[in-house]
């Protein structure tokens, strides 16, 4: 499978890259965890698929000092005891937040109440923001088959300077 465009150097595709970036920077400078940040993107990378996605936040999270156990088991968080009740919640909130065609619901009253009783109102605000767009750069990198395996930690932060 080879990549359709390279949204990175074209000039369109380079200055939305720059844009979502610093979208990404109101996230990433919140007071939600980093850990995660980036647990709850590589879960929803994971449900849609995004090869990319996947590389660039198991290879971040890395960076950032998460173990590899932690990384291996976030596929299979709810069989797991190595995440903690509030990251729970959040892998929970991406889950409904990516299924959203599964369920008619969305966010069941459940996983909200959960994430209301570990995260402040910023934290909420952030984490709801990150799983919208986590799901948006899923899917821009699988509709132009942009693979994983390339990414080198640091590289998307780049494009925000």
């Amino acid at each position: 499978m080879e990549p359709r465009i390279d949204l990175f150097t074209n000039e369109i595709g380079a200055r939305f890259a720059k844009r979502f970036a610093n979208a990404g920077l109101v996230i990433q400078q919140s007071s939600l965890p980093h850990s995660t940040q980036e647990l709850v993107s590589l879960r929803a990378s994971q449900i849609n698929g995004c090869g990319w996605c996947i590389d660039m936040h198991t290879k971040e999270a890395a960076a950032a000092g998460e173990t590899s156990v932690r990384l291996h088991l976030v596929a299979a968080w709810r069989e797991s005891t190595v995440f903690t009740e509030a990251e729970r919640a959040a892998l929970a909130l991406a889950e409904e937040g990516t299924r959203l065609a599964d369920a008619h619901l969305g966010v069941s009253d459940e996983t909200w109440a959960q994430v209301r009783k570990h995260y402040d109102d910023d934290q909420i605000a952030a984490l709801v923001a990150l799983v919208a767009l986590i799901n948006a750069a899923n899917r821009l990198a699988v509709i132009v088959h942009q693979q994983g395996g390339s990414y080198e930690a640091g590289m998307f932060d780049r494009l925000a300077s």
